[in-house]
C-alpha cells in the first residue's frame, strides 16, 4: 500500500492544480526517505514550471522541462494539496510550493521517494525495467498469454512481478483472480488463452472499480483532498478468510505465497 489505484487517484487529484504552476520553493524537512532526497533539489526546481504530471506504475512523474521530479508514496505515504500557510505535522517531510498552494508528502514510515531524473525519465534505474501498464491497451489476453509462457511461478506471484505487469499489488491481484475464477496457485504457464483473456479483463475491471471508489484505505492512505478511499468496503476475497464466498458460498481461505497473504475461494477458483 498504496498500490496502483491509490496512485492513480492521487494523480487525478493533483494533475489539474499542479500542471502549469511555477515552483516557487521547496521544503525538505527529512531527506532520509527510502533513498536520500538530493541536496540539490531545491535549487534545481525553484522557478521551473510543471509542464505535466503522469503515472508510471506506482511512480508519479512531474515534468519540469530540464528533468522530472519522481515521487513515490512508499508503504504509507500520501500527497496533499494544501494552502501555502498550512503548518507541517510530524510526518510531513517534503513540500513543493506552487504559488498559493503547496503539494505536501506525508510519509510516516519513510519508504517513499523524492528523486530527480535528467534526460529520459524512462531510462531511470527505477523505471527502465517496469512491465506493461495494466490499464493500457497493451495488456490483453494474447499479450498476457505470451508473457506467461514458460513461467513456472504461480499466477498470483506472476501478477505481482513488476517486470511483467506493473503496479498490480497484493490486494488487487487477489481480487482480480477471484473475478476471473482462477486459483492463485495455478502455474502461470498453464493458463490457456481463454483464461488469460478473462484474467486481463478482470485486472482492468478490478483496478477501474478501485479507482472509482477512491482506492483502498487500510491505514494511512488519503487522496489529495484528504479523503480516504472506499474500495476496502467492496473486497470480495481479500482479508475475508473464514467468511462465505459471495459467488458460491464456500469458505474463503488464506494461504501464504512469497510471504504475502493470499485469499481465495476453493469452491469457484479453479
Amino acid at each position: 500500500m498504496p498500490e496502483l489505484p491509490e496512485v492513480e487517484v492521487t494523480l487525478r487529484g493533483i494533475a489539474a492544480r499542479v500542471t502549469g504552476s511555477v515552483i516557487s520553493g521547496v521544503a525538505v524537512r527529512e531527506p532520509r526517505l527510502r533513498w536520500r532526497v538530493p541536496a540539490s533539489l531545491p535549487k534545481r526546481l525553484a522557478g521551473r514550471a510543471v509542464r505535466g504530471v503522469r503515472r508510471r506504475g506506482k511512480y508519479l512523474l512531474l515534468d519540469c522541462g530540464a528533468g522530472h521530479l519522481i515521487l513515490h508514496l512508499g508503504m504509507s505515504g500520501s500527497l496533499r494539496l494544501l494552502p501555502i500557510d498550512s503548518p507541517p505535522q510530524k510526518h510531513d517531510h517534503f513540500d513543493l510550493l506552487l504559488g498559493d498552494t503547496l503539494l505536501r508528502l506525508r510519509d510516516p514510515r519513510r519508504f517513499g521517494a523524492v528523486l530527480w531524473a535528467r534526460g529520459s525519465v524512462e531510462a531511470h534505474p527505477l523505471l527502465r525495467h517496469l512491465g506493461l501498464e495494466p490499464l493500457s491497451r497493451a495488456l490483453d489476453g494474447g499479450r498476457l498469454h505470451a508473457l506467461t509462457r514458460g513461467r513456472r511461478a504461480a499466477i498470483k506471484q506472476f501478477l505481482m512481478d513488476g517486470r511483467c505487469i506493473v503496479g498490480v499489488g497484493n490486494i488487487y491481484a487477489n481480487e482480480s483472480l477471484f473475478r476471473a475464477a482462477i486459483d492463485p496457485r495455478t502455474p502461470a504457464r498453464r493458463l490457456s488463452l481463454e483464461r488469460c483473456s478473462r484474467l486481463a479483463a478482470s485486472i482492468k475491471q478490478t483496478l477501474r472499480a478501485a479507482i472509482r471508489a477512491g482506492g483502498s484505505t487500510l491505514r494511512d492512505f488519503v487522496g489529495s483532498d484528504g479523503n480516504p478511499g472506499d474500495f476496502q468496503q467492496r473486497y470480495r476475497v481479500y482479508d475475508r478468510a473464514g467468511r462465505p464466498c459471495p459467488r458460491c458460498g464456500a469458505t474463503i481461505r488464506r494461504i501464504l505465497q512469497g510471504q504475502r497473504s493470499t485469499f481465495f475461494c476453493p469452491g469457484c477458483q479453479r
